[in-house]
């Protein structure tokens, strides 16, 4: 059976084909397969010829949709075809149906995880025994998955210029590693005093110690020029914010009773830091980020970073969890002045 085909016009000039495809071939029976081709689009006929009956035939025409779901039907079932009677989930790849004996843990990874977006697979999953390595292949999978979509998310939020705070509140609350991966989920708990909230408490992995993170609306002035003495300075909407947090940081500490917030044992609030998410960053001149990066020096336990840089650092996240031969262990995340200019978030 020869390999080369060849398309080529229909005297109409409005369709190609290309040659017959014999199927089958015996003393009273013969099909053959007539591909065409309309523009990029694929069709073919069945022929069926009966030569007991002076070759009388009888054709069976697919559109593109039936041949692709005849391709699918017949993958998934010549897999089956070679194993033993029973129930089956068969998993459909990139690679050959072939070669599913011998696909990378990887690739069996992202397949199930794309099945888990179906309702009851996930269920039966967790009945299997798949064994340890391709469920840390299943686990990674799933992580670079979350972090893709977080990633994705944020970047249309910012180019769409949304400036609903409760948008970013959102995004921050289910993606707190964004800030560093020295932080473990963020706390359910926001009040740190009778009549004061935060937005963010973040516990660090090391001892439990929580970090606070107050988020400012990202269309707000980080900092200001002034050209007569060749200098940037905090904006008001920035020095608001960092005398905001200075306070919280001061009735955190007030609050602390033997290392914990009052109330609530399991929160420990020593000498905490705290992070300012304000404005965007991506059209600044070399000369102001060099100002933040410096500005933020000369501040004790606070730090000011944009939603640019958030992103930044969310995408040097996703970076290393898919850089190839990583190890399992703990990934060191960016802390704010960790950032640096040259790094475009788009």
């Amino acid at each position: 059976m020869s390999d080369q085909i060849r398309r080529r016009q229909a005297r109409s000039e409005t369709v190609d084909y290309s040659d017959p495809v014999e199927l089958h071939d015996s003393s009273r029976l013969r099909i053959e397969l007539i591909p065409f081709y309309v523009g990029s689009s694929f069709t073919a006929k069945i022929i069926r010829y009966d030569k007991s009956q002076d070759w009388s035939q009888t054709a069976i025409s697919l559109q593109s949709s039936a041949l692709r779901r005849l391709h699918e039907e017949l993958s998934k079932h010549l897999v089956v075809a070679t194993r033993e009677p029973g129930n089956y989930l068969v998993i459909r790849t990139d690679g050959s149906v072939d070669d599913v004996a011998g696909l990378d843990l990887m690739t069996v990874a992202r397949a199930i995880a794309q099945l888990l977006r179906t309702e009851g697979i996930a269920e039966h999953l967790s009945r299997l025994d798949l064994g340890d390595q391709i469920l840390r292949a299943l686990r990674t999978e799933l992580r670079l998955r979350e972090l893709r979509d977080a990633v994705a998310e944020l970047t249309n939020h910012l180019r769409e210029e949304s400036a609903d705070e409760s948008v970013y509140q959102s995004w921050c609350e289910r993606h707190s590693w964004a800030f560093g991966n020295a932080y473990v989920v963020n706390d359910a708990l926001r009040s740190i005093s009778a009549t004061d909230q935060v937005d963010l408490l973040l516990p660090r992995h090391l001892g439990g110690f929580r970090d606070l993170i107050e988020l400012k609306r990202p269309d707000a002035s980080v900092l200001n020029n002034d050209t007569s003495h060749k200098n940037y300075y905090w904006s008001a909407a920035c020095s608001k914010a960092i005398g905001q947090c200075h306070r919280y940081l001061d009735v955190m500490h007030s609050e602390v009773a033997e290392g914990s917030l009052r109330d609530s044992p399991e929160v420990v609030a020593y000498h905490p830091r705290a992070t300012i998410v304000i404005g965007r960053s991506h059209d600044w001149p070399y000369d102001q980020h060099k100002a933040l990066h410096g500005l933020n020096r000369r501040l004790s336990d606070i730090s000011v970073i944009t939603y640019d840089h958030l992103l930044a650092q969310a995408r040097r996240t996703l970076d290393l969890m898919e850089a190839p031969d990583i190890d399992e262990g703990p990934i060191q995340g960016l802390v704010a002045d960790d950032w640096e200019p040259d790094e475009a978030p788009f």
